[in-house]
């Protein structure tokens, strides 16, 4: 609908920056020179933790598409959740819809509400472009979730998965893997979700990209409109297509679903699959160790958690505790994490059900 470190990072202007900093130990035998007071204040306010301390209280306006797909049902309750860890957030969320005239008009009834700050998941980053602007405009800061404004004056921070990055992340583990069962010319099925959309485009060229470090290519692609009725029947006819295949890649984890219990019905078993985005039904179903699907690469609904969060620290004009600047970066862009029968144990707290 976004690697292997099992640390989500940011990736700030090509750098990526991890969850944890480092700390630089002192290797002079000289004593240490004692920071002035300010300096010594503003190190115990970034002290890791030091921003869930309870501040001035916000308001944090929230709007998102309708919950028409396990994806985005786990961005708001994701949202919901993580507004509720603090004392000092006061969070106000207006009605899901899917139509883009209802959203501007909720938007807009969070900008005549004063609210603090704004998160918001468009349905359309060009059509809710404007009224993202007005919000900025009134003062507002708008943190940008996933689909972002063309304008970059609508937004404070932009915040969302990262679409090429899970192709090349499914790209490298079906590459490995095939080099290492040493198949010289595979068969490799790309199942996609909405074929005109500028995501899907990204994660099929980021698989592209990645399989041809090894010498592959995709054989067949097809597009099944992330639902679970149109994967089972764009599965069902890439089977009858293609009477033996090395390795599927299946773009989304909901419409997944109907891709397994296509394969299923073909009693097909040959070949390996990686699924997308991180659903918590796809991991189960890796833990199995009986099934087709070997992983999955994540575009994970947890940074509806991360915006809410990156929303309190604009509004009480905080910097990340983890960095050294003092105000939250403009963009962030979480890695494609690939999930195995290895790691899923951990990630599985992270995933949504479809």
């Amino acid at each position: 609908m976004t690697q292997n470190t099992g640390r989500r990072g940011f990736i700030l202007g090509g750098a990526v920056i991890g969850a944890g900093a480092l700390v630089s130990a002192c290797t002079s035998n000289e004593p240490a020179v004692q920071p002035s007071a300010a300096a010594a204040a503003a190190t115990t306010a970034a002290a890791p933790g030091g921003n869930d301390q309870p501040g001035t209280q916000v308001t944090i306006g929230f709007s998102a598409p309708a919950a028409d797909h396990g994806w985005i049902a786990a961005i708001a309750k994701n949202a919901e959740a993580a507004a509720k860890q603090y004392s000092d957030v006061v969070f106000k969320p207006v009605e899901p819809t899917n139509d883009i005239n209802q959203q501007i008009s909720a938007v807009e009834s969070l900008i005549q509400a004063k609210v603090d700050v704004l998160v918001l998941l468009p349905n359309d980053g060009q059509q809710l472009n404007q009224v993202a602007r007005q919000a900025m405009d009134a003062g507002i800061p708008v943190v940008n979730l996933d689909r972002v404004f063309p304008d970059k004056l609508s937004y404070r921070t932009w915040i969302g998965g990262d679409n090429y990055g899970m192709g090349v992340a499914a790209g490298h583990y079906i590459g490995k893997t095939l080099k290492e069962k040493g198949v010289s010319d595979p068969v490799i099925v790309e199942i996609q979700g909405i074929a005109t959309l500028p995501l899907t485009q990204d994660r099929s060229k980021g698989f592209e990209d990645a399989l041809k470090s090894y010498g592959f290519k995709v054989t067949a692609k097809q597009a099944a409109q992330f639902t679970v009725q149109s994967g089972t029947e764009v599965t069902a006819n890439l089977l009858q297509a293609h009477k033996k295949i090395d390795a599927i890649w299946n773009h989304d984890d909901d419409q997944g679903i109907g891709v397994l219990a296509a394969i299923k019905e073909a009693n097909r078993s040959e070949f390996f699959m990686v699924g997308g985005a991180g659903s918590a039904n796809a991991m189960r179903e890796i833990q199995s160790g009986g099934s087709v699907l070997a992983a999955t690469v994540t575009y994970s609904p947890t940074m509806a958690s991360s915006a809410i969060k990156l929303a309190r620290l604009i509004a009480q004009d905080k910097g990340m505790s983890d960095l050294t600047e003092n105000q939250v970066p403009q963009s962030i862009t979480l890695a494609s994490e690939t999930i195995t029968k290895d790691n899923a144990a951990t990630y599985l707290p992270l995933g949504f059900e479809s």
